[in-house]
């Protein structure tokens, strides 16, 4: 098996306002092994930033508390200090963020923003660090990287521009990537390509990758497992086959359902699950997803589901996911109506 590199264990954040305390992320356990992709999935509102950025400790802690453990090559970074998690990140583990118009800074040039992490974390002068920012820029595939370094982020299309994001994360050869919504709002083309950069990258440098996105196309291409997260929680986790042959959760179900098919009826109306995620200020008191989902019984609305964990090793949280399950056809036969 293949080293462990993340393990998140009943990580809980919560958010200090005026309004009183709220909690993003209630609970989450994932892992992830070097090599391998493990894709975060859920509508907006669903807590899968919130569980990245976590990870990192990007959050104001002044009003930001956490519990559990966020565990990295066995230690756990929720102890460690400012200073330690600066040397973390971007070095150890880094991030492309889905703006990269907003997280790339405007008044200073691509090429001033890779070196400036090349400098604060490789032992190297600065010479040698616009080489190896150059070196990065061609290896993302931007055509004359040496012109390119000199230009800032206004100047670049949005596909370059998230190259050179993908470039700044992985310019001190990162053990874990995390990518959250890389191919937002780029057109299909590029998609593809961004997608194929990571992966490629990711097998080069045998790194642990983690894709938070919506779309399940994406999780179908490059994910080998999946988590699927709902109003702060963990309520499905898989490998990617098993996920697409054969949600457990109605919820999961549910986003299968809203994919368009090629070979499908052009008349029908495309699925919807009916309703919207629900504010931190209005969690429901049993299932969170009960509000919404078609199968909910009392019993849903009064008693949370637990993460249940079956023999080949994937859980679930739902009370009726054996019966749904079973009668799968007949569970289909009348959602699009």
């Amino acid at each position: 098996m293949s080293e462990k590199l993340l393990e998140v264990k009943e990580l809980k954040t919560h958010f200090q306002t005026e309004w009183g305390t709220v909690t993003a992320v209630d609970g989450v356990s994932f892992t992830v092994y070097a090599g391998e992709t493990v894709g975060v999935v859920g509508e907006s509102g669903c807590g899968k930033s919130v569980t990245a950025e976590s990870i990192l400790r990007l959050l104001n802690e002044a009003s930001t508390r956490y519990e559990g453990e966020i565990l990295y090559m066995g230690k756990n970074l929720l102890n460690f200090s400012v200073r330690e998690m600066q040397d973390i990140r971007g070095n150890d583990i880094s991030m492309v963020f889905q703006d990269p118009m907003s997280s790339l800074n405007p008044v200073y040039t691509v090429g001033n923003q890779i070196v400036e992490a090349i400098l604060l974390h490789q032992n190297c002068g600065k010479k040698e660090a616009y080489t190896k920012a150059i070196e990065m820029l061609r290896i993302t595939g931007i055509p004359s990287p040496e012109k390119r370094i000199h230009e800032y982020p206004h100047e670049l299309s949005g596909g370059t521009r998230q190259r050179v994001m993908i470039a700044l994360a992985l310019s001190c050869k990162p053990r874990l990537l995390i990518a959250d919504e890389p191919t937002t709002a780029l057109d299909v083309t590029t998609q593809a390509q961004i997608l194929d950069l990571i992966d490629r990258l990711k097998k080069e440098y045998n790194m642990g990758t983690v894709m938070i996105t919506h779309d399940l196309g994406v999780v179908a291409e490059v994910c080998s497992r999946v988590v699927i997260m709902y109003l702060g929680q963990v309520i499905e986790e898989a490998d990617v086959k098993s996920i697409f042959r054969q949600p457990y959760h109605p919820y999961t179900r549910g986003l299968l359902q809203s994919i368009p098919h090629l070979n499908g009826e052009r008349k029908k109306e495309l699925y919807v699950i009916k309703g919207k995620v629900p504010t931190l200020y209005q969690v429901p008191k049993g299932c969170r997803f009960a509000p919404r989902c078609q199968f909910a019984s009392e019993k849903c609305k009064e008693l949370m589901p637990r993460l249940v964990e079956e023999k080949d090793g994937r859980k679930v949280r739902c009370w009726h996911y054996k019966e749904i399950t079973e009668k799968r056809e007949d569970v289909y036969a009348n959602t699009a109506n």
